[in-house]
């Protein structure tokens, strides 16, 4: 009897076993994202073979577009602001009129066209719509190295624009104090539907589509292997591309790296995280700025995503009215670059726009999105990529085994500590809590975000880690 229940036991243990043994090498099998091949032209996809060829590019503008442009800020309609309401309402219309102003009388855009067409920039045909991007080689490189090519993508409501100021640290890091150890070749793309690349004329264009897109650019430009960077949805277009092509991807560095995929571990490390921090792999300054929760999660994630769930579900409705109207675009554009640059701006009648950036550099993006005609379908990204709910698509179910770098500024809206991060992301060689910044981190701490690209990349080919994915 006793020797029966023995091998029961042995029996059960082996079972168990297995169960342990079949979860542990399961959960190693690298499961990639597929290739999305897509059609995004209009009409019918033709017969004939995609014309692959590489063509320069310029930004220009006519008369017609610009007096145009004049015409409708001098009709502008105002609205008078509430009294002591600073930027708790949006944009200040006191504020917006100094804006306008200065739009009319002092910026100028021909200067600013000059400066976007300072680095080369160029489109090619890919699955059926026009891409453009921008492609900076370096200067000069040091005896002996060759650049190191590095992907660059932007977000909404930003552009390609908000890398001219740290393209020349990366490019060129030993003329800047930086490192000349590594040096890159830059390549930032406009996303489909942003800025001078041509909007998708088919549904379901998402983040896995211009993931692919991206994919085919980089093989189309001869880089077999490459750097990606990215935040906003430049975070997540990377982090799906690392997804399809993981042994083309040496390093992924990301400065906003979200977990859409919530488990019962990141709900109670929500409720006792605060007062259990080691327990969850929480520091000192993820308590800081994640807690309390309510206010600093929750609160703040209702507070500010509105705009998110209009684009979601009916994104043509209000881009009619932002594509008709230059002085309602720069309301809602600016709106972001106040508040997500730092919550607290929002106690300022000017939002403290000015003092992280310069209306020069804030009005050139808007001009992007006004010349070109796409805050609607830049907008359509957030309905094409949220409208089946969140963590529905197999990108979010699956992990990221390239190596990866996290940069993570202190004024993000949202806080993703390391060990969120790490469900997601299981190889984050570099994780790092910047000292000061926000959402727009290219555009408004250039030199730290380029510090910390270097250093991550420092630390992949050193140790050769993407050799070991």
């Amino acid at each position: 009897c006793s020797s029966l229940a023995g091998i029961m036991l042995l029996e059960v243990f082996l079972v168990l076993g297995a169960v342990i043994v079949y979860f542990l090498f399961s959960k190693k099998k690298e499961e990639t994202l597929p290739f999305k091949e897509g059609w995004w032209g209009k009409g019918e996809k033709p017969d004939t073979e995609e014309d692959t060829t590489i063509r320069p590019f310029k930004v220009e503008t006519t008369e017609e577009e610009l007096s145009d442009l004049f015409r409708r800020l001098d009709q502008a309609r105002f609205t008078e602001p509430l009294e002591h309401s600073c930027f708790h309402y949006g944009t200040n219309s006191v504020y917006l009129r100094k804006v306008v102003s200065y739009w009319k009388n002092q910026f100028n855009w021909k200067k600013q066209v000059e400066v976007l067409n300072k680095y080369p920039q160029f489109k090619t045909k890919i699955q059926g719509i026009d891409i453009h991007f921008v492609h900076v080689k370096p200067p000069h490189l040091p005896e002996g190295q060759s650049a190191k090519p590095l992907l660059m993508v932007h977000g909404w409501p930003g552009s390609f624009y908000e890398f001219y100021k740290i393209i020349p640290l990366l490019t060129d890091p030993a003329s800047h104090g930086l490192s000349d150890e590594h040096v890159f070749e830059v390549i930032c793309p406009s996303i489909p539907g942003y800025g001078f690349s041509e909007a998708p004329h088919k549904k379901d264009f998402n983040s896995v589509s211009a993931a692919s897109v991206f994919y085919e650019l980089m093989l189309r430009l001869g880089f077999n292997e490459f750097y990606a960077q990215g935040g906003d949805w430049g975070w997540l277009i990377c982090t799906n591309l690392a997804q399809i092509a993981p042994n083309h991807m040496k390093g992924l560095h990301l400065n906003l790296a979200s977990v859409t995929n919530m488990g019962f571990i990141h709900l109670l490390s929500i409720l006792l995280g605060r007062y259990l921090p080691g327990l969850f792999g929480f520091q000192d300054e993820d308590v800081r700025r994640m807690f309390p929760f309510l206010k600093k999660g929750l609160y703040r994630i209702l507070l500010e995503s509105g705009y998110a769930h209009i684009q979601a579900t009916k994104p043509d409705t209000v881009g009619c009215g932002l594509n008709d109207s230059p002085v309602g675009l720069a309301a809602y554009i600016l709106e972001k670059f106040s508040t997500w640059t730092d919550l607290e701006f929002h106690n300022l009648e000017d939002g403290g726009l000015e003092r992280k950036f310069n209306l020069d550099d804030l009005l050139t993006n808007i001009m992007i999105y006004w010349v070109s005609g796409c805050i609607v379908s830049s907008m359509r990204f957030y309905k094409e990529n949220l409208q089946k709910g969140i963590g529905k698509q197999k990108h979010e179910r699956l992990t990221v085994q390239v190596p990866t770098g996290i940069a993570s500024f202190p004024n993000e809206l949202v806080h993703t500590p390391q060990a969120w991060a790490q469900k997601k992301y299981t190889n984050i060689v570099s994780f790092h809590f910047m000292p000061r910044g926000g959402h727009f981190a290219a555009l408004e701490e250039p030199e730290l975000l380029a510090e910390d690209i270097l250093q991550f990349v420092g630390k992949v080919e050193k140790e050769q880690l993407w050799r070991k994915k």
